[in-house]
């Protein structure tokens, strides 16, 4: 089999002493805040468990002031809630709680997850005042007493955004992808569609987060690697735990001999270390993220998290009978394959043109 595999040891050398520092610091709250989290499981006393909601709101109040220090120390990791006004904190703070939430179920978490990477686009791409403008004449439905049009402007970003190369680390990545994709689309004055690298990569999850391994298949992945030159790449997971898996791909694009121009990667929910691993690892590497959780547990999973992001919007796949990309997309259904339309048209030429 055509691997490549990237293990956490490797990962972790790249950490500074400071990084690990503040990781330990971490680590410590937390261990406080799993002491609240058993008391409110347990408890029916409302005075106990007013005490530990107090503390807990406490030690989170303590703990975002700490990644919110390190995220301000040059780190290329770029924090919704630590850089927009307040007053847009609580709608990321709202749409995270959704996406937390056991009872969110899957089209509702489809729903949320667009919402948040619209949010991200913003916050990547969003543009300043005092940018040029594009103007955007559209037809409208309106035909008395003659065909109506509309003049629009909108931020001229189309430099930051027609170089991009979408790519997708399989499964719970494809439709935050294809949202991207729709974003850059219509933030284009021309309409630019983004093509698509597919990437079939796994983590070893018999391991722990100490001794874990990467694993790019690829004979399973379908991209072109002269495509890939001198683009800006981006990836749009909705979950970074360890950073492992876009440090693997972007690593084994750089011993090809490919030289991106840029690479950003796009989370709903980011853990610190997995954030501080890609920017420390990684050359000319923005993360963005809608919000930084502290820690991950010794399976690697983040905490508190959400789950498993991927399950959550494609379903669970059968362990004897895993979906390929196709098949994944297929169950999307007619109303996603109708909004990213042109997204699955790169897709399906990509997995059914150029792979050998």
């Amino acid at each position: 089999m055509n691997r490549v595999v990237l293990k956490a040891e490797d990962l972790d050398g790249y950490l500074t002493e400071s990084d690990k520092n503040y990781l330990a610091k971490m680590d410590t709250v937390y261990q406080e805040a799993l002491g609240c989290f058993n008391i409110l499981s347990r408890t029916s006393s409302v005075a106990e468990r007013k005490q530990a909601e107090d503390t807990l709101i406490a030690l989170y109040n303590d703990m975002g002031g700490m990644m919110q220090e390190i995220c301000k120390e040059g780190t290329g990791i770029q924090v919704y809630s630590f850089l927009t006004p307040n007053e847009s904190h609580a709608e990321a703070s709202r749409l995270i709680a959704k996406l937390r939430d056991v009872r969110t179920e899957n089209q509702e978490f489809v729903y949320y997850i667009q919402r948040a990477y619209e949010m991200l686009f913003k916050l990547a791409y969003g543009g300043k005042t005092g940018e040029t403008k594009n103007h955007l004449i559209v037809k409208t439905p309106v035909t008395v007493p003659a065909q109506n049009y509309a003049v629009h402007k909108i931020t001229n970003i189309d430099s930051r955004i027609e170089n991009t190369v979408m790519c997708v680390m399989l499964r719970g990545a494809l439709l935050p992808s294809m949202i991207m994709s729709k974003e850059i689309q219509e933030y284009s004055s021309h309409g630019y569609v983004t093509p698509f690298a597919l990437f079939r990569i796994r983590r070893d999850d018999s391991k722990h987060e100490n001794d874990m391994e990467y694993i790019l298949d690829l004979d399973r992945s379908y991209f072109k690697l002269a495509d890939l030159d001198g683009k800006d790449l981006v990836f749009a997971d909705p979950m970074n735990a360890t950073g492992g898996s876009l440090v693997t791909v972007v690593k084994y694009l750089l011993d090809q001999g490919i030289k991106p121009r840029s690479v950003h990667f796009l989370n709903a929910i980011a853990a610190l270390k997995g954030a501080l691993r890609v920017v420390r690892a990684l050359e000319n590497c923005q993360v963005y993220t809608l919000w930084m959780d502290p820690v991950l547990n010794d399976a690697a999973y983040i905490m508190p998290g959400l789950g498993d992001a991927g399950d959550r919007i494609n379903g669970k796949d059968m362990d004897e009978y895993p979906r390929n990309i196709i098949q994944l997309v297929a169950d999307y259904g007619s109303n996603i394959a109708k909004l990213y339309r042109a997204q699955l048209r790169e897709i399906e030429h990509t997995v059914l043109g150029i792979h050998k």
